[in-house]
């Protein structure tokens, strides 16, 4: 018993650790919502699906998805919505995953592309401390490699610091999944 104990701590971080080297944030990845994670209306069936991806659905949940559009206009939206709300939060819920999708990939993309500048800089350095240790120093070598070092450096702090807004982007989205889930799920009670 006490064996097994010890296994099971001993792999527990293993159990923890992210996916992939190459998420960023401070949060934890979740590559995929689920929709009872932020929806607590009745299950969608078979025919809710279907109308969930009917044009008419699809041009108000678009709408609802997005979020330049207020929230006390999204609660009007729902109110004002003759049809069936839980196909009408599915087809938002999609429209918003599928946009927080994008922004995960995004996020994954841009700490790829913060990797790929941090190794050129290491890099540009290799070849500055080169360029000084020569002998005889080619000043306008050292001092071109010294601007594109400073270049370099400043672009990647500056996308690090961009780093925390980007982040926050999938939270926003799933509390957004969430806030219009209960909205929707008040106007059904």
């Amino acid at each position: 018993m006490f064996k097994i104990l010890i296994a099971m701590l001993i792999a527990t971080p293993a159990l923890a650790a992210p996916e992939g080297g190459d998420w960023p944030c401070i949060q934890r990845r979740v590559p995929h919502l689920s929709l009872a994670q932020v929806w607590a209306g009745p299950l969608p069936d078979e025919a809710t699906t279907a109308l969930a991806k009917t044009p008419e659905v699809q041009a108000v949940a678009s709408r609802i998805a997005l979020r330049r559009t207020p929230m006390p206009e999204v609660e009007a939206l729902i109110a004002d919505y003759p049809g069936d709300l839980t196909a009408l939060y599915l087809a938002t819920f999609d429209h918003i995953n599928l946009a927080r999708d994008r922004v995960m990939s995004g996020i994954t993309r841009y700490a790829n592309k913060q990797t790929a500048l941090d190794a050129t800089i290491k890099q540009k350095r290799i070849e500055f401390d080169r360029l000084s240790a020569a002998d005889p120093p080619d000043f306008d070598a050292i001092d071109a490699a010294e601007a594109e070092i400073d270049w370099s450096t400043r672009i990647f702090l500056d996308r690090q610091q961009s780093l925390t807004y980007v982040c926050e982007t999938p939270v926003i989205l799933e509390q957004r999944a969430f806030a219009i889930g209960r909205a929707v799920a008040a106007r059904i009670d």
